[in-house]
């Protein structure tokens, strides 16, 4: 059997499902694997590579605080990282350098990909790093106009002025969150802020049941939190009958295309989602 060593870098790291997805993912790949939870903080990101390449690591996958300091460290990196300019997994070569990948992006995308969404207007909540993968991967499902709502657009403008430069195609937008009156012209609607996160703001919605209640018909409403997995948000998506994606089908499909980067196969999406439900019928 293939041997594989894994860890999550990040602080803090909390309850993370990353190890009970691989475990899952080991299991139904035929491949002997373990994978660790190493929290680390930003003044320990040196010594923690130094750690891993010496104690050879396959990879690990990097969370917050580390996912764009540690893309001065890849020696390449994937069109997703040159998008973004962040990175969430990174392969140990042989020769010890460090190939980074960000699958984030394509774990966000592939929930979308049965709506046809060329041409449509998207509304982002929120200007920090999950939103540059958003709007990349927005960028590649057609979308040729995103208004971005930010509590502070002053605070924003360097994010937003990267982003424009780098989709110059499509047409951004920066409002103020608190001015924010109807969304009756967005067919997709994103949160990428932690509001309404277990222990963050639990039982609140970036958004008002009057900025729901404008949307049409047949809007999506995706929030990339997914813990908990009914989020406020969610919650009015459902009240109004929106279509809705929930933030457990991206981190499930972002961690199916991080261990196809580790061991070469793709696993497979519905097996370890119904882990990742089991985990969370377990401990919630």
């Amino acid at each position: 059997m293939t041997k594989i060593k894994l860890a999550l870098i990040g602080y803090p790291l909390g309850h993370s499902l990353s190890p009970i997805l691989y475990e899952c993912a080991f299991k139904q790949l035929g491949i002997e694997g373990s994978y660790e939870l190493l929290p680390t903080k930003g003044e320990d990101l040196i010594s923690r590579i130094k750690y891993l390449r010496a104690n050879k690591y396959t990879g690990f996958n990097v969370t917050i605080p580390h996912k764009v300091p540690l893309t001065l460290f890849l020696s390449k990196y994937d069109e997703n990282i040159n998008a973004i300019g962040a990175v969430n997994t990174v392969k140990i070569e042989e020769d010890l350098s460090l190939s980074g990948y960000n699958t984030d992006l394509d774990g966000f995308i592939e929930p979308l990909k049965k709506y046809d969404l060329k041409g449509k207007k998207a509304s982002i909540i929120g200007t920090g790093g999950a939103s540059r993968a958003v709007c990349a991967g927005l960028y590649k499902s057609g979308v040729t106009k995103i208004d971005f709502y930010t509590r502070n657009v002053i605070n924003s403008k360097e994010t937003i002025d990267t982003l424009r430069q780098k989709f110059d195609t499509v047409e951004i937008n920066s409002i103020q969150l608190s001015l924010l009156e109807t969304l009756e012209d967005s067919d997709i609607v994103v949160n990428t802020t932690p509001v309404g996160m277990k222990n963050f703001d639990e039982n609140s919605s970036p958004l008002e049941d009057k900025h729901i209640e404008t949307l049409k018909n047949d809007a999506i409403i995706y929030d990339i939190v997914y813990n908990p997995l009914r989020t406020a948000l969610i919650s009015k998506a459902i009240k109004y009958n929106k279509t809705f994606i929930t933030g457990l089908d991206m981190l499930v499909w972002q961690a199916c295309y991080a261990c196809r980067i580790f061991t070469g196969q793709m696993c497979d999406f519905k097996t370890l989602k119904i882990r990742a439900l089991e985990e969370f019928l377990l401990y919630n």
